[in-house]
């Protein structure tokens, strides 16, 4: 067995990942202080395919040199906007038929075992603040509260980590992968 060298990998050049069919979900982040946090999901996006990253409120934008230093060129793959309120981009995001999805710690959350995708669907996975989590307003309004088991002392992921465990889950469940 030998690893595999990035030029064997057959990834798209950013031209092709542009006009490729991309994953029905986005990523909204919400007040994210740490940009290298913001840049890693603009790479766990790029990974996935996702049509778009909203950031909301204080999240950090491009260009950025924390957000460059983890992102790798992804901020220049994933589409991205900029919205001021949280609540604007949900309120438009469920006009435009995603299914809003806070992950988060919840008194009716639904674990991430349980989570069933419906292939039609599109869905808007939100992540908040590294300390407060996600805007109570979102949760309250979400479809579903996603929350991630786990079994040990702490309470809760780095966000970054969240972010890859949920899209993976995501993509793996909804068995279309993108060729």
């Amino acid at each position: 067995m030998r690893k595999i060298k990035n030029e064997e990998l057959n990834r798209l050049s950013p031209e092709e990942f542009k006009s490729a069919e991309k994953i029905p979900a986005v990523l909204v982040l919400d007040d994210v202080r740490s940009a290298m946090n913001v840049g890693s999901a603009f790479r766990t996006s790029d990974a996935f395919r996702l049509e778009r990253i909203y950031l909301c409120g204080i999240t950090a934008q491009p260009p950025h040199r924390e957000i460059n230093k983890t992102a790798l060129g992804a901020q220049d793959t994933v589409d991205w906007e900029h919205v001021g309120g949280i609540m604007d981009c949900i309120d438009q995001l469920k006009r435009d038929g995603y299914q809003i999805i806070a992950v988060e710690q919840a008194d009716e959350s639904t674990s991430l075992l349980d989570f069933q995708v419906e292939l039609s669907g599109k869905y808007a996975f939100v992540f908040g603040n590294e300390v407060f989590g996600v805007n109570d307003k979102v949760v309250e309004s979400a479809d579903i509260v996603l929350e991630i088991p786990q079994y040990g002392t702490k309470h809760s992921l780095n966000i970054s980590v969240s972010i890859g465990v949920v899209l993976w889950d995501f993509v793996s469940k909804q068995k279309k992968l993108p060729v």
